[in-house]
């Protein structure tokens, strides 16, 4: 049997060994799908070839190798991504880069039979430095190993059921599930680009703060000018010195006078951008379109938008279609924001980051956002283990840092449903995570969300949070001991909540029932039962005025796991059916519900 190591180089070598007209190299197009990010970006896109365990096959990327309902799709493994491509026309001395906005879970990337790297992690892009000695006049070969299955020490982490099949949240659809740039930059790149608006009073002037690090990407030192603008305002932010490979963090301000704010009902976004000039001539632009707004939770609890109570309705969405699982599209993640907003709703959540285009999407429109890393449901005792911790704090770091930018995002969330019972683990894990949040972004606070008991009582581990998410399942679940069965407990579980974190905003993250089949409205699982409950679930939380939001857990129907039933005496596994729109874009009656209670609600006064 060849060792691990011999098998690898005998399946690179022959992945290479194919002639370019069979596997169709083009040149990638320029342009993103995407509006922010560095100039030179060119989307690798047509025909890719997949292998899993027979032939190549032709596909276009991004492709979730494992679709499919059954336990094998489910359990899914390595799959290899091969891309034949020339590069496109470029002065001579230009480096090139080669991104990847998300792959599932494991990857290792080579070009033209040399490793560049590998990554772990999925959800938040990474990158690669092509060396130019790699890369062929004529046709360069990509190829991709990817491997979706998650390990113990891993975030998030691999659960196993009693019959040891992994116990996951949402379906681990595994491959290249976003799409693959080619960058080309000349001399210095711009990465970790933020630019973060501070307004102190809603009738004043704003700051805008201008963090960005230089690297230099060619064979010779360089010294570099970086600009930035904002709006029509401009300010010098440095002139570094860059050694070959070196790099440089240059930061800066300026001040807006008269700013005109982003808030749901008008989101005025500005046009921003850092430039790197060498020779007096521009060489790299990081252009965002960015907004300006104040968040602020008061000592007494309420969340504030440029002054005004939040008190937000949405949902909860998970990233899956019928035919493609989680490899959508720019019309799959509009599709999924109209049907909030044609709820009456206003703000979004995930277990995960979501695609960059989405989050435009929301600037744009005024959508909300809570946005949160996969550190889902982690048992105790991996929070004493440093690999978990520095994953977690990597995937914490990276969010902050790559999406920032975004004025729809008004809560770091570093995780769901850890133990209700906050130890001292979990409490030094929320201590060490909020002060990596505010010291890479002081201008949004930070949450955490968690599984709804009454027994759990007050916790003082959330004491260095501002927000709180709950996730409320009652009269839908019976929790520990049934102490949520019933759903008329709801209202004085909500008010206990609120007498113990006075200070800190309250949102129900998580609330729904399954439903899929006609029946009487006393039948769990019915549409009838679902419709009634989110009526009266509804109608406590409308009669909570300090409430911060509600978010509905989940605007559609995804795949979970085989086996899963929900509580439904007659499931549909794998679907999670609590969506209030079934996969395949059925609306049930109770998003009806929800749209007329929703559109009755002020959600910011």
């Amino acid at each position: 049997m060849l060792r691990r190591s011999h098998l690898l180089a005998a399946l690179l070598a022959a992945a290479l060994l194919v002639p370019a007209a069979a596997a169709g190299a083009d040149t990638p197009a320029k342009g993103a799908l995407y509006h922010d990010g560095p100039s030179g970006r060119y989307l690798l896109g047509g025909t890719w070839q997949l292998r899993t365990t027979g032939a190549w096959q032709d596909i276009t990327v991004p492709y979730a190798w494992n679709k499919g309902d059954d336990l094998q799709s489910y359990l899914g493994g390595v799959a290899y991504y091969r891309k034949q491509f020339t590069l496109p026309s470029a002065p001579r001395g230009r480096s090139w880069v080669v991104r990847f906005e998300s792959v599932n879970f494991r990857s290792s990337v080579s070009i033209n039979g040399h490793r560049l790297g590998t990554h772990v992690g999925a959800f938040l892009p990474f990158e690669f430095v092509i060396p130019a000695r790699y890369l062929h006049r004529g046709t360069n070969t990509l190829l991709v190993r990817t491997d979706s299955k998650t390990h113990a020490l891993d975030v998030p982490y691999q659960r196993l059921s009693s019959r040891g099949v992994p116990n996951a949240g949402w379906w681990p659809y595994g491959g290249i599930l976003r799409e693959v740039y080619l960058r080309e930059v000349d001399q210095v790149d711009l990465e970790d680009v933020q630019i973060l608006p501070r307004l102190p009073s809603v009738s004043g002037p704003a700051q805008v703060l201008f963090r960005v690090n230089a690297r230099n990407l060619s064979g010779h030192t360089v010294r570099a000018s970086i600009t930035g603008r904002f709006g029509s305002q401009r300010v010098r932010l440095g002139s570094v010195v860059l050694g070959r490979g070196g790099s440089r963090q240059v930061s800066g301000s300026l001040t807006v006078r008269n700013p005109r704010l982003w808030e749901p009902d008008r989101p005025t976004l500005y046009d921003a951008s850092v430039d790197a000039s060498v020779g007096g001539r521009r060489v790299q632009q990081y252009a965002v379109r960015t907004g300006i707004r104040q968040l602020r939770v008061t000592g007494s609890g309420t969340f504030l938008i440029n002054g005004h109570l939040l008190n937000a309705r949405g949902m909860s969405l998970h990233e899956d279609t019928p035919d493609k699982g989680s490899a959508l599209d720019n019309a799959d993640r509009n599709r999924l924001l109209d049907w909030v907003q044609q709820a009456g709703g206003s703000m979004i959540r995930a277990h995960y980051p979501l695609h960059p285009q989405m989050y435009e999407e929301a600037d744009r429109r005024g959508i909300l956002v809570w946005s949160e890393i996969p550190f889902y449901q982690v048992k105790t005792n991996y929070l004493t283990n440093g690999a978990v911790l520095a994953r977690a704090d990597a995937q914490l770091r990276d969010n902050v840092i790559d999406n920032g930018n975004h004025p729809s995002i008004i809560v770091w969330s570093i995780g769901n449903e850890l133990n209700s019972t906050v130890g001292r683990f979990q409490t030094a894990y929320i201590a060490r995570a909020t002060r990596t949040a505010k010291a890479l972004d002081p201008t949004r606070p930070v949450g955490i969300a968690f599984a709804g008991y009454p027994s759990s009582g007050c916790q003082k581990g959330y004491a260095p949070l501002q927000v709180l998410g709950v996730n409320l399942y009652f009269g839908w679940y019976l929790g520990r001991l049934g102490e949520i069965s019933d759903r008329s407990l709801l209202s004085d579980y909500l008010d206990q909540l609120h007498r113990c974190y006075r200070d800190k905003a309250i949102i129900a993250t998580e609330w729904g029932a399954e439903a899929n089949r006609d029946g009487p409205v006393d039948e769990k699982g019915t549409y009838a039962f679902q419709a009634q409950w989110v009526r009266d679930i509804l109608t406590i939380f409308d009669s909570k005025p300090w409430l911060a939001g509600a978010l509905y857990w989940t605007v559609q129907e995804f795949r979970i796991r085989p086996g899963w039933d929900g509580s439904n005496p007659w499931p549909t596994s794998p679907l999670h059916q609590k969506g209030l729109i079934t996969l395949d874009g059925q609306k049930k009656p109770a998003y009806d519900v929800v749209a007329q209670m929703y559109r009755a609600h002020r959600q910011l006064r």
